[in-house]
Formats: C-alpha cells, sequence, structure tokens
C-alpha cells in the first residue's frame, strides 16, 4: 500500500469509529485526510473498494500487533497460552481499541454486504489459523472446536468492554478470566 493510500485508509478507519459507516464517504475522507476533493476517488473509486482498503489496512495493523513475532511452539503451557490471550485483549483494548471499533463497523456492514463478507471473512481466518495451533500446542484434544470457543470467548471479552455495559478489565483481569476460560477447556 502506498502512503497516500495508508492515509486515505486511516482516514476512513478513524471516520468509522467516530461517525458509523453512514459517516464514511469518499468526500469526509479527503476531509479528513487532508486531501484535495477527488483524491481519495482515485485511490478508491467505489464505496466497498473505500471498505476493502479500510478493511486490508486494519488486519495489516492488526497483524503487527497482534501477530508480530508469534511462533508457534510445539509444546505450549496454559499458562503461556493465557498470557499469550490476555497480552492480545489489552491491546486490542489500550493501544488498538479504535482499530477494534472500527473492525465491529466492519463486521456489521458485512452481514448485509456480501462482497464485504468475503473480504472480512479472509481477514480473520489471518487470525484464527495461528489459534488452532496454539491451543493444539497447549494440548487441546479439538483444537479447531477449541479455537473457535477461544474466538468467541476473545470477541464477547471485547464487546463487552467496546460496546456492552461492562468496564474495560486491567491486565490482571484479563489475565484471570482467560485462565479461567481456558481451564474449562484444556486438560
Amino acid at each position: 500500500m502506498t502512503s497516500r493510500a495508508e492515509l486515505v485508509a486511516d482516514a476512513a478507519i478513524a471516520l468509522l469509529v467516530d461517525r458509523g459507516m453512514r459517516g464514511l464517504t469518499h468526500r469526509a475522507v479527503d476531509e479528513a485526510a487532508g486531501l484535495a476533493p477527488g483524491s481519495t476517488s482515485n485511490i478508491a473509486r467505489t464505496r466497498l473498494a473505500l471498505l476493502e482498503l479500510a478493511m486490508t489496512r486494519l488486519t495489516g495493523l492488526d497483524d503487527s500487533a497482534l501477530l508480530a513475532g508469534l511462533s508457534v511452539p510445539s509444546r505450549l503451557t496454559r499458562e503461556q497460552l493465557t498470557e499469550i490471550v490476555a497480552n492480545a485483549l489489552n491491546i486490542e483494548l489500550t493501544t488498538a481499541r479504535r482499530r477494534a471499533l472500527a473492525r465491529y463497523e466492519l463486521a456489521l456492514e458485512a452481514n448485509r454486504r456480501p462482497e464485504l463478507r468475503e473480504i472480512y471473512d479472509r481477514a480473520g481466518r489471518r487470525f484464527r489459523e495461528p489459534l488452532v495451533a496454539l491451543v493444539a500446542a497447549a494440548g487441546s484434544p479439538d483444537p479447531a472446536r477449541h479455537a473457535r470457543q477461544l474466538v468467541a470467548f476473545h470477541e464477547g471479552v471485547l464487546f463487552d468492554a467496546l460496546a456492552g455495559a461492562g468496564d474495560t478489565p486491567s491486565l490482571d483481569d484479563l489475565r484471570r478470566s482467560t485462565a479461567d476460560f481456558l481451564a474449562g477447556i484444556l486438560p
């Protein structure tokens, strides 16, 4: 992605968080990015292209923040997996909070637009596949099912803290709740 495309994508992400899906227009992105009118249209001609650009940028930023340096060992203790999951949640609730909110906006829109659903699901697989390997390394007898359950737990904590009635949990709270969850699925 070129730096101008990143600028447009970052502005689109900010607009998704600040104004929601209805506030995301090519003109609003031009203004938010400080670009001349029509600049966003030169990079992303259609609304779908703009949404795809934002989704691609979110995925790349989350790759850097959540998966950077993650290598799956052949054996992993439940405590090590707890730390990995709790730290990922903490990042999404603090430094990547706005990205998580934008991802929720895109997830809702993906339910209404099949062409965006495909892009959204492809991005989601990039994060789900390493989880299967992680829970397998932690001794799961059913890694695919347990990875799906871990994603559901993770998303539930995020949604409750970001859009629900819950408070933002501390890292220690995240460690405890993750440990409790993992104790229920791992031997």
